[in-house]
């Protein structure tokens, strides 16, 4: 074994896929270094969204609280890329994070009317969790079903115990993790009815 080289590709974070992983926590350290003021302008917010300010659909997925916030996030995404970053295509992936943030972005507005703002990445990262078990799953590896169940559970446990999560002294909206999840599982499931390649 060649080290780093060996290391970096089982954790799936050598060649285009490492410089993708780093973009990605290069845009969230970046925002996380705006301060609360890029923050506010950037979340997802129901009163800037009536105002047309529709990029919040998007930026609100990509900006915290904080530190605090941030990091447990960022963790989540190296662990799940090392899980999963092979497991989708890009273009598959895109539309993953593309399904996720919609069903999130929808769940949030139509279902969720008390909710008046949100950021985070971490309903998307359940999205990831979601689709790349899927994909496991799909290519006949046990183990995908057992991150599913997994994954199952832990929603269940964040949305029916009452038990309120904190991050940062702000309760975390776990139905953004549902809503992310089942989005990113609408499509891996349309990928595979329509016979495109994961």
């Amino acid at each position: 074994m060649k080290w780093p080289g060996s290391l970096l590709a089982s954790l799936n974070c050598d060649g285009r896929l490492g410089a993708a992983l780093l973009a990605c926590l290069a845009v969230l350290v970046a925002l996380a270094c705006g301060g609360p003021q890029l923050t506010e302008l950037l979340r997802y917010e129901r009163a800037g969204l009536e105002q047309g300010e529709w990029w919040r659909l998007v930026s609100g997925h990509w900006v915290h609280l904080g530190p605090a916030h941030l990091l447990p996030d960022a963790a989540g995404l190296v662990l799940l890329w090392a899980l999963y970053a092979r497991e989708l295509r890009p273009g598959s992936w895109l539309l993953v994070l593309a399904c996720a943030t919609a069903a999130i972005d929808a769940g949030l507005w139509w279902g969720e009317s008390a909710i008046q703002w949100y950021v985070g990445i971490s309903g998307l990262l359940h999205g990831a969790w979601a689709a790349g078990s899927a994909a496991v799953a799909l290519k006949g590896g046990r183990a995908g079903w057992v991150m599913l169940a997994s994954l199952a559970a832990k929603l269940a446990v964040e949305h029916y115990s009452g038990t309120r999560f904190f991050t940062s002294g702000f309760p975390v909206v776990s139905v953004a993790h549902v809503y992310g999840a089942l989005g990113a599982l609408v499509a891996v499931a349309a990928l595979a009815l329509l016979r495109k390649p994961l």
